[in-house]
């Protein structure tokens, strides 16, 4: 591995250093719960387009584009390069890309003995078998890889033979090539849930990937995309800022859940102490143990994404947009019914206008901010300043100017 400094200049977008922000979207992990992000993209995209014209995509704004497991499946789909080299997908066609192809990735067994035929798959292999999956992403996606996408990207996965997380970051590339590796492979790997979707194996030159789902390491990668660009601004990257990496009034940050369970008391530590392999895995229609590591990595972000953009004056700068209040199979992963995926429909429609809240950081429960407005309203205003600052920088780099 080299450790010279290397540029990461992108498509479309005119680097961070030529305007006044660096501007990074992070999308949650969540299987067939990556419905309630599409519905929010589409509506941010939508007022983008309001702005600078019908054309305009998500990725002509963001610096980085993060995302795990499902999230790194829509951050490939909103970043890929099409023939034209734009976006493969504009963020209107998500949700349909969801409820067209969920049931066959997800596919239900119905009848009374649904539970005990999941229950027995469980036992002796993943509850799906991924071809639907991996033959989905490798026609959509091909032999492009990472370095080929139209903005930064930041996509975690686990690779359980090393047994230590892998980033693959469009940052990372000049310095370490076997990260270059197919999307394709890269949202297999980061999506390959534990007990739900096999592990996938490939290798990239000649480095071997064994990979597991992303949530495993970071089910919110927001931090680990923060992390990155720190990384770049620490190594003089000539396309950041020469700024402090603690400078988070340069930050903007758009960060978006799937959707988390409500917090109503399941289990307890008499029900668990009793538990072995088979209990930790499958209780009550759910696997405790994937749930504790899922929700208490993205819990445990959240919490420090509000710290620190609080203590650091850039509360503004910073936007979570959760539902925490999910019931039944809306908190699935994998129920992919028309009336469940329906209603994960609605649940981000009815996101749009809940008001903008942020977690208590003493109890762990989202409240309202006051003033905040609603998420929609917020959105707007997230928008308004990515058009501005891609404005200022398309200005300065027609000026020839650089901003310090």
């Amino acid at each position: 591995m080299t450790s010279e400094t290397t540029t990461t200049s992108r498509v479309g977008l005119r680097p961070p250093v030529t305007g006044n922000l660096i501007t990074i979207l992070n999308i949650d992990g969540g299987g067939v719960r990556g419905i309630i992000p599409g519905v929010i993209l589409e509506y941010l995209e939508s007022e983008l387009q309001a702005l600078d014209g019908e054309d305009v995509r998500l990725a002509d704004y963001f610096d980085v584009v993060a995302g795990t497991s499902t999230g790194g499946l829509i951050a490939t789909m909103i970043t890929a390069p099409n023939e034209s080299n734009r976006p493969l997908y504009a963020a209107k066609d998500i949700v349909p890309f969801y409820l067209e192809n969920c049931p066959e990735i997800f596919p239900q067994v119905g009848g009374p003995l649904d539970g005990i035929i999941k229950f027995l798959k469980i036992l002796f292999g993943p509850k799906y078998n991924g071809k639907y999956l991996k033959n989905l992403v490798t026609g959509l996606l091909g032999t492009t890889k990472l370095s080929q996408t139209l903005t930064n990207v930041v996509i975690p996965s686990f690779d359980i033979k090393n047994m230590q997380p892998v980033v693959f970051s469009s940052f990372q590339v000049p310095r370490e090539p076997s990260l270059d590796a197919q999307l394709s492979d890269i949202c297999i790997g980061t999506s390959a849930a534990p007990t739900y979707l096999p592990a996938h194996y490939f290798l990239n030159g000649d480095r071997e990937f064994n990979l597991i789902d992303g949530g495993v390491a970071a089910n919110n990668p927001s931090l680990v995309a923060i992390g990155e660009v720190t990384r770049q601004v620490m190594k003089a990257d000539p396309n950041f800022p020469a700024t402090s990496p603690l400078d988070y009034t340069r930050y903007l940050l758009i960060s978006i859940g799937t959707g988390t369970k409500r917090q109503t008391p399941i289990y307890d530590a008499k029900m668990a102490a009793k538990w072995g392999v088979l209990g930790w895995l499958v209780n009550q229609g759910s696997s405790p143990l994937i749930d504790a590591f899922t929700q208490a990595s993205a819990d445990v972000v959240v919490i420090h994404n509000n710290v620190v953009f609080e203590a650091l004056n850039s509360v503004d700068n910073y936007l979570r947009i959760q539902d925490d209040s999910l019931t039944g199979d809306l908190a699935s992963v994998d129920v992919t019914t028309k009336v469940n995926l329906d209603g994960l429909v609605k649940v981000g429609q009815g996101l749009l206008d809940n008001p903008v809240s942020r977690v208590n950081t003493d109890t762990g429960v989202f409240e309202p901010v006051s003033d905040g407005g609603t998420n929609r309203e917020a959105l707007k205003r997230f928008a308004t300043r990515l058009s501005d600052e891609r404005k200022v920088r398309e200005s300065n780099s027609s000026n020839g100017g650089v901003l310090a």
